[in-house]
């Protein structure tokens, strides 16, 4: 079987979906799946010729749509060699170029002098672009009514027109159908996600950690692994970490340091986090932003992290919250995190609002768990993981759900 991954970019800096791609390529191959991938980076991309299967880039892509001129012609020539394709992302041309390149193909083949006899299955997998928080966060009222209009003339076509919609867990298929109308897709399939199981621990991992970030060396920390973006709760973290760690200082008690690692520090938001810190001297020492942490150094943050937190507002399924799970760490986080209910039924981790009070609630509950308690957890964090993320699991899922609509 071929497949063939339509995908704005596969740039590793972009996020959870190209790293999907790239997760589950080693199981579809030992399967017999073929896989290319055709994107709209610019084709002079550093990361282009790394990964073991076809990278089609296009790009680079223009304007906030971010059109190519290149993919609807590559599309109208290639897209008959594939049996299966699926569109990896909403609201962007490249879902628009592959709804209308079938709807073009499949013209060509109502007709007796085409040379088009068959089209390949058409799957889209929104990665959480479907969430209703889109619709109704209060920050985001002029793009909710661009995305109405949108959904009314291009996405519900591209939507309801495909053969099914592919979502990375239930949480995320059951909120798609609050955002739009109409919304009637043929299928909804949760097929899962996952991660490829992390190296195991070293000590060189640990070292090289340490060296991006000295300030933690033997001492107890609680990690924030994502983007530094508002969407994460960044902000209600730090005036809740400050909160509670004011007051350990007045009583003279030891506390977690915080390390918040990430891109973003740089942003208008980064800036602003920063300067709400500086309003507060004594918390230099116990919060740290070591930036952006890649190899070894990612790996030693998760292995010796205490426990990773995250309040997001909207996360569509958190796959640092996974690698941490499997690291063998509870993971404290917001039920806006799609993959609460199963955390939560694994006891592997900590669930409450991402508001300032659910916030300190994740903390201060952890802060109460006993030594045993927190070692359970961190262990129900391992088989929640095992049982549900998985990518040899995630990917069986996947290859029975293309399969099965073929």
């Amino acid at each position: 079987m071929k497949l063939l991954h339509i995908i704005a970019s596969m740039d590793p800096a972009s996020g959870g979906p190209c790293q999907g791609i790239r997760n589950t390529n080693p199981e579809l191959t030992h399967n017999g799946i073929s896989r290319e991938v055709v994107s709209l980076d610019a084709p002079d991309s550093s990361f282009l010729g790394m990964d073991d299967f076809t990278i089609h880039a296009l790009g680079p892509a223009k304007g906030p749509w971010q059109y190519s001129d290149k993919l609807k012609p590559w599309l109208l020539a290639n897209m008959g060699r594939f049996d299966v394709v699926v569109i990896n992302g909403l609201w962007l041309y490249s879902s628009y170029a592959g709804w209308s390149t079938l709807k073009e193909l499949k013209k060509q083949v109502e007709d007796p002098c085409s040379d088009v006899h068959t089209v390949p299955k058409l799957y889209v997998m929104p990665h959480g672009m479907l969430d209703p928080y889109f619709q109704r966060a209060p920050d985001r009222k002029l793009k909710a009514l661009r995305n109405w209009f949108y959904w009314k003339f291009i996405e519900s076509k591209v939507v309801n027109d495909a053969d099914g919609l592919f979502f990375t867990c239930q949480t995320e298929l059951e909120l798609a159908r609050e955002a739009f109308s109409p919304y009637h897709p043929k299928k909804e399939i949760n097929v899962g996600y996952g991660i490829i199981t992390p190296p195991a621990y070293t000590v060189d991992m640990q070292l090289a950690f340490e060296q991006k970030c000295p300030e933690v060396t033997g001492k107890p920390f609680l990690l924030f692994f994502s983007r530094i973006h508002k969407k994460k709760g960044v902000d209600i973290l730090l005036r809740a970490y400050i909160e509670i760690v004011n007051k350990a200082i007045a009583e003279k008690k030891e506390f977690y340091k915080l390390v918040i690692a990430g891109p973003g520090l740089n942003s208008v938001y980064g800036k602003a986090l920063i300067q709400q810190i500086e309003m507060f001297p004594e918390m230099k020492e116990h919060i740290i932003f070591p930036g952006m942490l890649t190899g070894n150094a990612k790996w030693g943050a998760l292995y010796t992290s205490n426990a990773f937190v995250l309040p997001s507002h909207q996360e569509n399924f958190g796959i640092a919250v996974v690698e941490a799970m499997a690291c063998g760490k509870a993971v404290l986080v917001s039920r806006q995190v799609n993959i609460w209910k199963e955390i939560k039924e694994g006891g592997g981790g900590i669930i409450a609002e991402d508001t300032l009070d659910g916030t300190k609630q994740l903390l201060l509950s952890w802060i109460k768990l006993s030594a045993a308690g927190k070692k359970e957890m961190g262990e129900n964090a391992t088989k929640t993981f095992k049982k549900n993320f998985d990518i040899v699991l995630v990917a069986k899922h996947f290859i029975k759900a293309i399969f099965e609509g073929n």
